[in-house]
């Protein structure tokens, strides 16, 4: 990335996303990407803080590596520590994690699609222009949604020209308004603007999930070896310890979020992607990148040990190839590795070496350009990410990968709605390879896994009503009984993509953790091979900048893969010791 001809635009941060992302992206006398590079700016330093803890006390501090994905990192960690300690879970408890990480899913995914990646699509002030009863007429066509009249939208756009008469766009500020990449009849677009509203209201409504079964949200609580509130079948409401079980009263909260989830995944969130995508089909054969996908696996019916009762399974797809699923072992040193061949700081065996996760190390010394620097080079050191790689390969984790995976593994929902919606759009199965196939993947996932929220919900409710209300297990809960070294993995997929938690536990104690989030796999720099990492590679298929000084493109892409940096980057050194300060002037 060092051509005189050629033209460097630099969006740092990255808006919209979770944490601290700079792009740097060379276009050619075309306007065309030849190279990018994605750097994440942001630190942490959650690892070390864990080192020398009760293993049992970790998902409380694992939590707080991300304010958004405050659930995900809770449930790796307790899965982790079981896994190395052999703690069993009671089905009760499998049930309820499963609620909870599909609510956490469901919630994730509808706020990412309207809050942080719908406004690439959407003209916010093109709705100004918009006939309330032309919007209406669309709704209604493509969506039985009860909120489609004339006057709900003729409201939205009141609102709406509010904010702009009095100067402030408000939450719909900094946008490329106008751009020429926008291609929505202000109908559509005022119809986008209203839902971005009304998701506003729901998530509010669906976090109950979490504080039902979790205590809180965010920041539910865990347990190691099943969930953290007994179940009561206690109705009166009376105090003592049903007060703050998990009671009758709270059953029926869940039922009525669960079902508040699905109706806004079948009638707005699905149909408003349909819609979008009609539009903007062209995006359908750009921004894929890398051709390789990986998942771990999620949502067990009888365990994380039971493999075959996964609703998503484990495995990798490579270069496209749906017909044949790779097997992916998690406590290979060859499969999985990090690299830090071009991360701003060392490993003590070197910046070429390949570690696997249970003897990774989140420490030594800064290597990085002094700030404020101009630009980043990919022949140096320019993220604060690290690499993974599934032997040696670059690897897209992700909403696409999970769809792809159920669709080759022949799972007969997936199947039959990623037919119908690329039938619909006149598309093949090839388009989902792309940036919005991502999108698109996206919504499909969340309407396969709402649509099992109620069958476990209704597993649990038939446990309980025959008297089996067992949630948590004690065996192996005194360390008494625990070997000197154990060492588990614990994994999920998290909205994201795919995460795991490696510990190793030696005398009671935590002696090494470290976790490997989507983020890294998906925004991670370059390898010592040279391989761009799943951002960078997508950014380079067939993108064209049309105004350097809004790049939308840029945007659309990057978003697609829903960035949540501040859980994917490190940094303190060994003795927790400050490594640089920046001063702004």
């Amino acid at each position: 990335m060092n051509s005189a001809a050629n033209t460097r635009i630099v969006v740092d941060p990255i808006t919209r996303i979770e944490g601290h992302l700079r792009i740097e992206a060379e276009t050619n006398a075309q306007g065309a990407i030849v190279g990018a590079l994605s750097s994440g700016t942001m630190v942490r330093g959650i690892e070390l803080i864990l080192q020398g803890r009760d293993p049992r006390d970790a998902w409380a501090f694992a939590q707080r590596i991300c304010g958004v994905c405050t659930l995900v990192h809770g449930i790796a960690s307790v899965r982790a520590v079981e896994n190395a300690l052999g703690y069993p879970i009671p089905p009760n408890a499998q049930l309820i994690r499963n609620l909870m990480i599909a609510a956490q899913f469901v919630h994730d995914h509808v706020m990412h699609f309207y809050h942080l990646h719908a406004l690439d699509w959407v003209d916010v002030v093109s709705a100004l222009k918009a006939d309330p009863a032309a919007s209406s007429r669309l709704a209604q066509s493509i969506s039985p949604y009860p909120k489609s009249s004339p006057g709900y939208f003729a409201d939205t756009q009141r609102k709406l020209q509010k904010f702009v008469e009095g100067g402030q766009l408000g939450i719909f500020a900094n946008g490329f308004w106008g751009n020429p990449g926008y291609k929505l009849p202000p109908e559509a677009n005022l119809m986008a603007v209203a839902h971005y509203l009304e998701a506003l209201e729901w998530q509010r409504e669906v976090a109950q999930l979490h504080a039902v079964f979790g205590g809180k949200n965010p920041h539910p609580n865990f347990l190691v070896g099943g969930a953290p509130s007994p179940i009561s079948i206690d109705t009166t409401g009376s105090g003592g310890a049903s007060a703050t079980a998990l009671n009758m009263d709270g059953l029926e909260r869940v039922a009525t979020v669960i079902a508040k989830m699905r109706e806004f995944v079948d009638q707005v969130y699905l149909p408003d992607t349909l819609a979008i995508a009609s539009f903007y089909k062209d995006w359908f054969a750009r921004g894929e990148g890398v051709g390789n996908f990986l998942t771990y696996g999620d949502f067990p019916a009888k365990g994380t040990d039971d493999a075959s009762s996964w609703l998503i399974p484990r495995g990798a797809i490579l270069n496209r190839d749906l017909t044949r699923i790779h097997p992916v072992d998690l406590n290979d040193p060859a499969e999985i590795q990090e690299f830090v061949s071009h991360s701003w700081y060392d490993y003590s065996s070197g910046k070429e070496s390949g570690l696997h996760p249970y003897v990774g190390q989140t420490h030594l010394r800064y290597t990085g350009p002094t700030p404020p620097y101009k630009h980043l080079e990919t022949d140096q050191n320019y993220s604060w990410l690290k690499s993974p790689r599934w032997r040696g390969k670059v690897m897209e984790v992700g909403p696409l990968a999970r769809v792809l995976m159920l669709y080759a593994s022949g799972n007969e929902a997936t199947r039959t709605l990623a037919d119908a919606a690329l039938a619909k759009l006149g598309l093949p199965l090839s388009a989902m390879f792309s940036t919005m196939g991502r999108t698109a993947a996206r919504t499909l996932e969340s309407k396969i896994i709402a649509d099992q929220m109620p069958l476990w919900f209704a597993e649990l409710t038939r446990n309980i009503k025959a008297g089996d209300l067992a949630v948590h297990s004690e065996a192996k809960w005194d360390p008494a009984t625990w070997p000197r070294e154990a060492r588990g993995v614990g994994f999920m997929e998290a909205p994201r993509g795919a995460l795991a938690h490696w510990i190793v536990i030696r005398d009671e104690r935590i002696e090494n953790y470290q976790a490997v989030v989507p983020s890294t796999w998906n925004a991670g720099p370059r390898d010592p091979s040279g391989q761009p990492g799943p951002y960078e590679a997508a950014l380079m298929d067939r993108h064209t900048i049309f105004d350097p000084k809004q790049p939308l493109e840029i945007q659309r892409t990057i978003h697609s893969f829903d960035p949540c940096i501040a859980c994917a980057v490190h940094v303190v050194d060994a003795h927790g010791e400050e490594l640089m300060q920046l001063r702004v002037r």
